[in-house]
């Protein structure tokens, strides 16, 4: 259903491709959260171009539904979980978006059944 990313290797690959990588990852974050939430009006091209328009300033509402969106995966399978709305936003807010990325990733990875995919 979702693919399992190497965190470390998206973290990289996003260094030396000067942020380009970056870019796919919050892509295929938010269509991996959308599938698995059920959420189909979240669009990975819609929050991208709607943080490409706003320079940027949609990624910190992108960053806290995010977290929401999670929270909705953990409970649609009856497991606890923290909310980390809040500090995905406060991440984006320092600059520490790559972080959010990471731990995003991490929850994902979780339910991911496919081999690893870059």
């Amino acid at each position: 259903m979702v693919t399992n990313r190497s965190i470390a290797l998206s973290i990289v690959f996003t260094i030396i491709t000067c942020g380009l990588y970056g870019i796919y990852w919050f892509y295929t974050i938010t269509e991996d959260v959308s599938k698995l939430s059920g959420d189909r009006d979240f669009v990975g091209l819609k929050h991208l171009l709607l943080t490409l328009v706003t320079c940027g300033i949609w990624s910190y509402i992108w960053s806290y539904q995010l977290g929401k969106h999670l929270e909705v995966v953990h409970y649609q399978r009856k497991q606890y979980s923290q909310d980390h709305s809040v500090l995905y936003l406060v991440l984006m807010l320092f600059g520490m978006g790559i972080i959010t990325y990471a731990l995003a990733q991490s929850e994902i990875n979780k339910y991911a059944h496919a081999p690893h995919h870059y």
